[in-house]
């Protein structure tokens, strides 16, 4: 490792601060890419340490070194960040989809860091998905051992008791995968012409791949709609589909500390980004009760019709301000005669 003796030995600003780090993990640590494009990027000849052109990415960093990416100096590593985002439906948890599919990164505002998703939602299911630029946060929090529980409101087709799916806490295998203790409530239940439509809530704390589909599918329940509403502490809210907020610093100091480094965590106590919508045209606010358990909305009532008048009828007018109407100027008394009068006269009046 080659190092600048005119510098001293404290890190300087624009340098990296990660402290034993392979090269790799540095710049995405950084912002500039995954691990994997950083590779790339050093198989390129683009990445240099310390004015050396690195050729392999199994070269640590330490403080004080200078990394260079296209000539440029990488910044410092910001500080440990979090977000809470509600994805629709529709969209792909990937950096890159080969299938040309919309994926969650792409529907991100442009103004925030580089980040990675902790675990998956698929591109049928819906809620609160984290979002992090900390690689060693995102496994701490995916990790099973860590034993965080992971809510979903789940809508699925079938029929069965509560007793069978308290029997899901022993565990279950399907297909050769075994699937630890899953809680499950039935919540309601709607008999119809092609069977009886189910809100259950679940709870897990292991997060497999389609988890939750295919351990109800294993009981004869096809999920229909999946929202998941929790994550450990954090909660989808009142979030809609496809807006995004920060996690405040001190909430991840406090409830996450020892799963960030020492030197990433964040000071302060607001976030540094509130909440944005990230999609245009979310959905309506029906939507979003449904997701928190209250069911689906009533539906609006229907405007009045508007009164049609017949033809050459006259509209009623309306009263002036202050409810009374204008008299109607009273028509002149017509003079009579000086003769007798009708009756007088024997005529009919």
């Amino acid at each position: 490792m080659v190092h600048d003796p005119q510098r001293s030995d404290g890190a300087r600003e624009g340098q990296a601060q990660a402290s034993g780090d392979r090269v790799a993990k540095a710049l995405a640590r950084a912002g500039v890419a995954s691990r994997r494009d950083v590779e790339r990027l050093i198989e390129a000849g683009r990445v240099a340490l310390n004015g050396q052109v690195l050729t392999t990415p199994a070269v640590k960093v330490e403080p004080g070194d200078i990394l260079t990416v296209d000539g440029a100096v990488v910044s410092d590593a910001e500080p440990a960040r979090l977000f809470r985002y509600h994805k629709p439906v529709g969209l792909v948890t990937t950096h890159k989809d080969p299938q040309g599919r919309p994926t969650v990164f792409d529907a991100l505002p442009k103004a925030l860091p580089r980040l990675i998703s902790v675990g998956r939602l698929d591109l049928n299911s819906e809620g609160l998905l984290l979002l992090t630029n900390d690689g060693g946060l995102a496994r701490a929090l995916e990790s099973p051992t860590g034993g965080l529980m992971r809510r979903y409101r789940v809508r699925a087709r079938g029929r069965t008791t509560q007793a069978r799916l308290d029997g899901l806490m022993a565990g279950v295998t399907v297909e050769g995968v075994r699937y630890g203790p899953i809680e499950a409530t039935l919540d309601k239940a709607k008999e119809g012409l092609q069977g009886a439509n189910l809100w259950l809530t679940v709870g897990l704390s292991e997060g497999k791949n389609r988890e939750v589909r295919r351990v109800l599918e294993s009981i004869g329940l096809k999920v229909n709609r999946l929202i998941r509403l929790a994550y450990g502490p954090l909660a989808l809210g009142t979030l809609l589909p496809g807006e995004i907020e920060e996690v405040g610093p001190r909430v991840l100091r406090e409830q996450f500390a020892e799963h960030i480094a020492p030197a990433s965590l964040p000071k302060g106590d607001r976030p540094a980004f509130g909440k944005a919508a990230t999609i245009a045209g979310v959905r309506a606010t029906g939507a979003r009760r449904e997701a928190a358990g209250e069911g689906t909305a009533a539906p609006a009532k229907p405007a009045a019709p508007k009164k049609v008048y017949k033809a050459g009828w006259a509209k009623a007018k309306p009263p002036k301000p202050g409810g009374m109407r204008t008299p109607k100027k009273s028509k002149p008394a017509m003079k009579r005669s000086a003769g007798p009068s009708p009756r007088a006269r024997g005529e009919d009046g």
